[in-house]
């Protein structure tokens, strides 16, 4: 039954972070009668602000700190490791909820594109880095990442390894696909208000400085296989002129963060 209980979880750990990923989509792009990034009735620009930093505050905490291994070394203390991954996912779900809960509008218009073809092309960028950040999870195994494969290795009596460290497709090229395709949802819209703006400038600060510290992990963990592909490799645009082939190493850098 324990084993049975711990499947269940992680099961509907991962079905509630995907309704999340799938509502931060219709956030983002106003494409929905609830609540958006530009929906809503605008308070005092301060308040909007402090309150939008807060909760962009709340969600960096728990996304970095919840990761960190020192963290998991601790954690697992109270929290039985198969699930450890689950309740991370959990966690960072529940940090999204509020955000898009309690996200205060800061509706002026800092650009808004002219012309059907023009718009158009803007959502499909929107389209293309959220297929990107998909492709990228399942480059490094989707399920590993959201907790689904320890919980199903533990209800069927399995030990759990970590996968082998290789650099399938797009991560020969780059170091953070994923966070790439992050980056072009974040920018790619056809209406850029202040508050959306916000939103973006800070999300994109914040992976910044979290590669800081992933990568050291990384570092930490995977000793000069990461160092050395970290050396060859860019980390958001690759390199067109004579790519080189990439040490035999896997990236499981978004699994960090």
């Amino acid at each position: 039954m324990k084993r049975l209980g711990a499947l269940i979880y992680g099961i509907v750990c991962y079905e509630f972070f995907f309704a999340t990923f799938l509502y931060n989509i219709a956030f983002l792009t106003n494409r929905i009668f609830m609540k958006t990034v530009d929906s809503g009735t605008a308070p005092r620009w301060e308040v909007a602000v402090a309150t939008n930093l807060a909760l962009l505050g709340v969600f960096a905490v728990q996304h970095s700190v919840m990761a960190r291994p020192a963290f998991k070394r601790w954690w697992t203390q109270f929290v039985p490791a198969p699930v450890e991954r689950s309740t991370y996912v959990l966690f960072s779900s529940l940090a999204f909820v509020l955000l898009f809960y309690a996200w205060q509008p800061l509706p002026t218009v800092v650009w808004s594109v002219e012309g059907e073809i023009a718009r158009d092309a803007a959502w499909a960028l929107f389209g293309v880095g959220v297929a990107i950040v998909l492709y990228a999870t399942f480059l490094i195994d989707h399920f590993d990442l959201f907790g689904i494969r320890q919980v199903v290795l533990y209800f069927t009596g399995r030990d759990y390894s970590e996968k082998t460290f290789v650099t399938p497709a797009l991560y020969k090229h780059i170091r953070h696909p994923l966070y790439v395709g992050w980056f072009i949802t974040f920018w790619a819209t056809p209406d850029m208000t202040v508050g959306h703006l916000l939103l973006a400038a800070v999300a994109t600060g914040y992976i910044l400085v979290a590669i800081v510290f992933e990568e050291r992990d990384l570092s930490a963990q995977l000793g000069s296989d990461y160092d050395e592909y970290r050396a060859s490799t860019p980390m958001f645009i690759p390199r067109f002129d004579g790519l080189q082939t990439q040490p035999r190493t896997r990236p499981q850098t978004q699994k960090a963060a």
